[in-house]
């Protein structure tokens, strides 16, 4: 690291304790309530709620208690479980969810990736009012799309999903997009910062504005000792969503060989073998591994700059009653997930109708930082500055390159059943360049190019990583009418500004 980074960091370091007085707001105070449900090591999948269409279900948010490294941690969950409830639901359903806040603060629930009424899609002040603590909301949750969703806060999630307000959602597809499997498993990746015995949160303040929260303790499923056990011949699919607040993971298991089949909104055009998969904050991915000999296996999270283990899959000597590794073997083309796209390929090549820029403002300008040579901050290196940077002195930004507008100044305004390509670029001369997982609230999109190179395997997304110094093309389906948002999901870029409005104009018959 060169040395004007050094003195970077210690110039701010200096301004942030000369303003340390402001940081010392009042501590959250939490009172412990029972252990998560799933203490017990089952795996998350085998206690999915099956929910049939036009079915209701409770959802509260509350106060848990849970082990962590030793340690008894005070969080929040769903339904007294983190990750909360699996709900599992079949493509074209419906389903009605009724929510309960008693975590005592104001809440929402964010049904991410889901293109649903407006309405529900959980947003305070631009879908519905906060939920106060105990106080209750009803959702209307529709799925048109298959593939692995999410459902977390969109007040401080930098504090509350951190504490373990996250669960998933998975949408069956109405047509067999993938290939036979033994059994099939949801795991969550995260991590949570217990560096201080406690996750320590402030009450109107975000701290860790500059980088994100990178989280001390890596977590599986919300656990530090997670183990999947399976059988030796096992053909296993894997949905693996990232809940961390800012860290991106570098995922692979050594030894087991994986196959690449499906995104966010669900399978790829064609399948591919891969070593591993990167998943930026709120991306999904879902790959299928075949267990093909006994052994314990281990789930890796591998960067530039550390390696982590942070599961384990144990394959047991007792062999698999059904053989599907022919299936896995063979790499299959899906002809319905083309066919969705045809309609959209006029579009790629396009000049696009929209650039945004991603850039950041300080309280004291320093010498330029240098982002590392994958455009990725794969770990916080600058803890003691990074806890320091507050909401009140980090602005980070989405500027329309045109109009100059930023932010919420931002106008985007499209009709219903517009093809938008959008230009995201990520500035690698601000004044600290590192990644953006940008998220379209309500909508989906094709990731057409990064850096001038042409994506010749598309998926359909939601959310996609833009590293530093990277230009990455989008083509937005603009199909559901309403006032949505898009912004970094990073939490705590997210409110330090880094979010914008935009609608879609429901069609004129």
């Amino acid at each position: 690291m060169k040395s004007y980074r050094y003195i970077a960091v210690a110039v701010l370091v200096l301004v942030a304790l000369a303003f340390g007085s402001f940081y010392f707001f009042p501590l959250y105070n939490y009172q412990s309530s029972q252990s998560s449900a799933l203490e017990g090591g089952v795996s998350y999948f085998s206690t999915a709620k099956s929910l049939e269409n036009g079915q209701a279900f409770q959802l509260s948010a509350g106060k848990v208690a849970k082990e962590i490294s030793g340690r008894k941690i005070e969080m929040f969950g769903y339904n007294s479980q983190v990750p909360g409830p699996l709900l599992k639901v079949n493509q074209g359903d419906s389903i009605n969810l009724s929510f309960q806040n008693n975590i005592g603060e104001d809440t929402t629930v964010h049904w991410h990736g889901i293109r649903l009424d407006n309405q529900f899609d959980g947003v305070p002040g631009v879908t519905q009012p906060p939920v106060s603590s105990g106080g209750s909301f009803l959702y209307e949750l529709d799925f048109p799309d298959p593939g692995l969703y999410w459902y977390h806060p969109h007040i401080r999630e930098d504090k509350q999903q951190e504490l373990g307000l996250y669960g998933g959602i998975l949408v069956e597809p109405s047509q067999g997009y993938y290939n036979q499997a033994n059994m099939e498993e949801v795991i969550f990746l995260d991590d949570i910062d217990i560096s201080n015995g406690q996750p320590l949160f402030y009450d109107g303040l975000i701290d860790h504005a500059l980088m994100g929260r990178f989280g001390s303790t890596m977590l599986l499923n919300g656990r530090t000792d997670y183990k999947l056990r399976v059988k030796k011949g096992e053909v296993v699919r894997l949905y693996f969503a990232n809940a961390a607040n800012s860290r991106v993971f570098n995922v692979s298991i050594p030894g087991v060989k994986l196959k690449l089949v499906g995104s966010d909104n669900g399978a790829f055009e064609k399948e591919s073998f891969v070593d591993s998969i990167v998943v930026s904050p709120s991306e999904r991915y879902i790959v299928e591994a075949l267990f093909d000999s006994q052994g314990v296996f281990e789930i890796k999270n591998i960067n530039p700059i550390r390696g982590y283990t942070m599961g384990k899959v144990e394959v047991s000597q007792e062999t698999a009653s059904q053989d599907f590794s022919a299936d896995f073997y063979s790499l299959r083309e899906n002809s319905q997930v083309k066919a969705s796209i045809d309609e959209f390929r006029p579009f790629f090549g396009k000049e696009p109708g929209l650039a945004l820029r991603f850039d950041v403002q300080m309280a004291h300008r320093m010498s330029m930082m240098e982002a590392d040579s994958h455009g990725i901050e794969w770990e916080d290196t600058m803890g003691m500055m990074n806890s320091h940077m507050t909401d009140s002195m980090t602005k980070w930004i989405i500027e329309d390159m045109e109009t100059k507008e930023q932010n919420m100044d931002i106008s985007m305004e499209w009709k219903q059943g517009d093809k938008v390509k959008i230009r995201l670029f990520n500035d690698p001369t601000s004044p600290h360049p590192m990644q953006h997982p940008i998220h379209f609230h309500g909508q989906r999109f094709l990731v057409l190019e990064k850096d001038g190179v042409k994506n010749t395997n598309l998926a359909w997304k939601d959310t996609v990583l833009v590293p530093s110094g990277s230009t990455v093309d989008i083509l937005l389906d603009a199909s559901n009418p309403g006032t949505w948002m898009a912004h970094c999901h990073i939490a705590e870029h997210l409110h330090s500004g880094m979010m914008a409005e935009f609608i879609v104009s429901p069609q004129s018959f």
